[in-house]
């Protein structure tokens, strides 16, 4: 699945200041849940928390994606945020983390969510992409790195979603 469909500009932030997991699942749970009118932020916090329960999403090298399944109206939907510091994310290499991805997939959607997952894990185990998404200087670089496309110059229509 192409990130473009899940993802919009405004659900990519750079240089939040937040200092705890929490703020950081709150934060991104607030985003998830300003694309679907059915869905809460507590709702998607709570999921994104039951998982972290489960283990780490802390990949490695500074990265994280939060995810979880959730009762929507069958569609995916994704948030990015930078922190301006990274954080303590319990991530497997125990590096502090200051790129996250967000995802909540439908609960029934199994291969979507591996194939997601497994797209985004590869992208973020990229220290070279990586690099890009922490040296780029604003939100719009990032969604155009993230979906694979170049936008600037674009149509205004084309950033509406």
């Amino acid at each position: 699945m192409e990130l473009s469909k899940i993802l919009n500009r405004h659900r990519v932030t750079v240089d939040v200041n937040l200092t705890s997991k929490k703020s950081v699942l709150e934060t991104l749970a607030g985003m998830l849940s300003s694309a679907e009118p059915t869905l809460s932020s507590k709702t998607v916090f709570d999921c994104l928390l039951a998982r972290e329960r489960l283990g780490t999403t802390g990949l490695g090298g500074g990265t994280a994606i939060p995810h979880g399944r959730i009762a929507s109206n069958g569609k995916s939907i994704g948030a990015f945020i930078r922190t301006v510091e990274p954080i303590d994310f319990d991530a497997v290499d125990n590096v502090r983390v200051d790129i996250f991805f967000a995802l909540c997939v439908p609960e029934e959607a199994t291969n979507e969510h591996l194939v997601l997952l497994s797209e985004l894990a590869a992208n973020f185990s990229n220290s070279e992409f990586v690099d890009k998404l922490r040296h780029s200087s604003s939100s719009i670089e990032i969604y155009e790195l993230l979906i694979g496309e170049r936008l600037i110059n674009q149509p205004a229509e084309r950033y509406r979603s």
